[in-house]
């Protein structure tokens, strides 16, 4: 359900923007709007609005919306309202109503990151975990425990950080300098671009974040498990296996895998009391092996919870600006994005960069439920990241996007008349071809993502 609705928000707020400032600059240059919807498809709710009547709709296909203006190229137009006609208007107003979309769409973007930098980002200090072995990670030298300071050079103070970092040097070269408190090393990143964009960019170079250990306290008891049968209930902190002192959850978990069919005396903390329960794990065979299971999990861990925990660590880093700063550094922000999002669309087309990267709508829903799990302000993140990325899309140079028809407008500025019926239908044609490679595309790595499990 926080996947749906994470998804349903997302959608409402790019394409309520987006169609918004075609909408608003369409009535500034004196058009005349007669129709505003959500969506395609059935109208789930319609209501005319203004003195011009506009018509505006919430329709049943969510993936999309438009704009309806007066034009002569749809219908005929009456005799005085053919100056508000969008065909009829000089071709700078019709330059800017096409763009007011996309830069509606890059100034949220703007806006969200401007907010979340005054507010303040959250990370995590980049301190390394277990390293794993045979990866690049490992071939250069890095050692759990140490804290990456620069990438390339540049100073880092999170995980957020140094992912970005590596992703928008992996676009120049093929190692690039990690400096950590114990020295520097040249990690090897020329496999990011061909490999699997899916996964996690960390994960592919080996490199582990190191997390603190969790507590031992009970979550979940599953109905009818040993857990349960011996009395142990979520909230339970567990103190000691058969004398033994435990203080986090793996160890916990080592111990009861390694004993099945045993009985173990497990003292658990609850409230002020100390119990001892008798409990015999199920044995349970995993491969080749058989190991020990009472039903029982960890406490979740809310967004709370985690943050409280990192920050007892000293883990958590939280940058934050005063508005004119947090500005600038938005600003920043949006336009390092639009630059790496161009030159990778540049690699996929030149075939250095895989196209398993580009996702549907399927993808966009379970980014948008994972954020909103994660937090608001990993939601807003997400969002100025996809408003940002529907910005660029809309103004690349294909027919039927936005970009498409300033092409247009540009070539009759040039040539001074407009492009013919003749040359538009094929353009309409082309546009909607690669829009459709693009789509089938989409949904076969998410179709794939679906059968393989998410990354």
């Amino acid at each position: 359900m926080t996947t749906v609705l994470a998804f349903l928000v997302t959608l409402g707020v790019l394409i309520t923007i987006h169609e918004y400032g075609h909408y608003r600059m369409a009535r500034l240059c004196g058009v005349k709007v007669l129709q505003f919807s959500i969506g395609f498809g059935r109208a789930l709710y319609k209501r005319k609005v203004g003195r011009d009547g506009t018509e505006f709709i919430l329709a049943a296909f969510p993936l999309g919306g438009y704009v309806r203006m007066l034009d002569e190229r749809e219908a005929p137009v009456a005799e005085h309202e053919l100056h508000r006609a969008f065909n009829r208007q000089a071709i700078w107003k019709r330059m800017l109503v096409v763009l007011a979309g996309p830069v509606a769409n890059l100034l949220l973007a703007v806006a969200l990151y401007w907010l979340l930098f005054m507010t303040g980002v959250i990370g995590l200090k980049p301190v390394l975990g277990e390293i794993a072995p045979n990866t690049a990670a490992a071939q250069a030298g890095l050692v759990a425990g140490e804290t990456v300071r620069a990438v390339g050079g540049e100073p880092v103070s999170s995980w957020t950080d140094v992912r970005w970092a590596i992703l928008r040097l992996s676009l120049k070269g093929k190692t690039v300098e990690i400096a950590t408190d114990g020295g520097k090393h040249a990690l090897d990143i020329s496999a990011l671009l061909r490999d699997d964009p899916t996964r996690d960019l960390l994960d592919q170079l080996g490199l582990q974040q190191y997390f603190p250990v969790m507590p031992a306290t009970v979550g979940e008891v599953v109905a009818g498990s040993p857990a349960d049968k011996s009395g142990m209930k979520s909230g339970d902190k567990i103190t000691a296996i058969n004398d033994a002192a435990i203080a986090e959850w793996a160890r916990f978990v080592e111990i009861v895998r390694a004993h099945p069919g045993q009985l173990l005396i497990i003292k658990v903390e609850r409230g002020r009391e100390i119990l001892a329960l008798a409990i015999t794990p199920d044995s349970v065979r995993e491969g080749d092996k058989t190991v020990g299971r009472i039903g029982a999990a960890a406490e979740d861990m809310t967004p709370d919870k985690a943050e409280k925990l990192l920050a007892a660590q000293g883990l958590l880093v939280k940058t934050r600006y005063a508005p004119v700063p947090a500005l600038a550094h938005a600003l920043d922000k949006s336009w390092e994005t639009t630059i790496f999002s161009l030159k990778m669309m540049g690699r996929m087309v030149t075939g250095a960069a895989s196209w398993k990267g580009i996702g549907g709508p399927i993808t966009i829903a379970d980014i948008a439920g994972q954020s909103a799990r994660a937090g608001w302000k990993a939601f807003l993140g997400m969002l100025a990241f996809i408003s940002l990325s529907l910005g660029i899309l809309n103004l690349l140079p294909i027919p039927v996007l936005d970009g498409g028809h300033l092409m247009y407008y540009m070539i009759e500025f040039l040539k001074g008349s407009p492009v013919s019926e003749r040359a538009m239908e094929l353009g309409q044609k082309t546009g909607l071809a690669l829009l459709g490679l693009l789509m089938a595309f989409a949904l076969f790595n998410d179709i794939n993502r679906l059968i393989t499990g998410f990354h």
